[in-house]
């Protein structure tokens, strides 16, 4: 693998906080509550899935193991702030390239940092929003302390997986703009598709049932299927860390770990191969 995007992200780092400072300082200019609008989204989405969810359809996950917590909000923002980023990053990464073909078209610079300044103001604001998760979990009783440098971590492996995935979006936006509509399909299909806002041992005994009933797909259940979706296990560490307050699988993490990185790298190899060709194909 080549280096020519270490060197200039080395090279480049000034030029990096400058268009991070200018995603975080613009998206919210001439705003009266300024940064407070980031929350404003989670929070909505917050009030309308509780409602739904916990009030109407009654989804009722199992208390916290071993915290005994059993506050469906908590629950829920665990898997829905990590999402919400995820998603921020990789779309974000999908249109800042095609956002900025005026920029490409005339000055050269490294493509590559359009990518990393929005992975890092989608970070800033995440931290924020889980930051104030921190100090709910904290109210509530749960002593999230011990578990914190893991859950670093894990935002750090989610990091490194949406960064990868959205370099892919972005190379694979400029030759296709129906990538674009594609993707926004995608997620909305990937978030039912994770146990975000039910937990995952419903899918688990539907595919019992389904197994007893039908057999198994070439071998495999619809549970060992719905597992491939990387989302399952980020959303089952965090929730292990923060609402059960335990360790997590260490299969399972390792795997997300080294997956992460790998996606990671994959997207990088990809973005590199084809940034010198960016202002041609815009």
């Amino acid at each position: 693998m080549e280096l020519s995007i270490f060197d200039d992200l080395r090279d480049s780092h000034e030029l990096l906080r400058n268009l991070t400072l200018r995603e975080v300082k613009g998206k919210y200019k001439r705003t009266v509550l300024g940064q407070l609008w980031s929350l404003a989204n989670p929070l909505a989405l917050m009030i309308v899935y509780s409602f739904v969810f916990a009030l109407v359809i009654r989804v009722t996950p199992d208390p916290g193991d071993p915290s005994g917590l059993d506050v469906f909000v908590l629950w829920l923002m665990c898997a829905l702030l990590p999402w919400t980023f995820f998603t921020n990053v990789s779309t974000g990464s999908m249109n800042v390239i095609v956002g900025n073909e005026n920029l490409i078209k005339k000055v050269y610079f490294p493509r590559v940092i359009l990518i990393f300044s929005n992975t890092l103001a989608a970070l800033y604001q995440h931290l924020w929003e889980m930051l104030i998760l921190f100090v709910a979990f904290l109210l509530v009783g749960n002593n999230i302390f011990p578990f914190l440098p893991l859950v670093i971590v894990t935002m750090i492996f989610l990091t490194l997986f949406a960064t990868g995935i959205g370099m892919l979006f972005s190379i694979a936006n400029v030759y296709f703009r129906d990538v674009q509509h594609f993707v926004g399909i995608l997620f909305q299909l990937w978030f039912y598709a994770s146990p975000i806002v039910y937990p995952a041992n419903l899918v688990a005994k539907q595919s019992e049932k389904f197994v007893d009933r039908f057999g198994t797909i070439l071998g495999a259940t619809p549970m060992d299927l719905y597992n491939l979706n990387p989302f399952v296990h980020f959303a089952e560490v965090y929730r292990n860390l923060l609402y059960d307050m335990r360790w997590p699988d260490w299969g399972t993490f390792s795997a997300l770990g080294i997956g992460s990185i790998l996606v990671f790298l994959v997207g990088w190899i990809v973005f590199d191969h084809h940034q010198g060709h960016l202002a041609e194909a815009l």
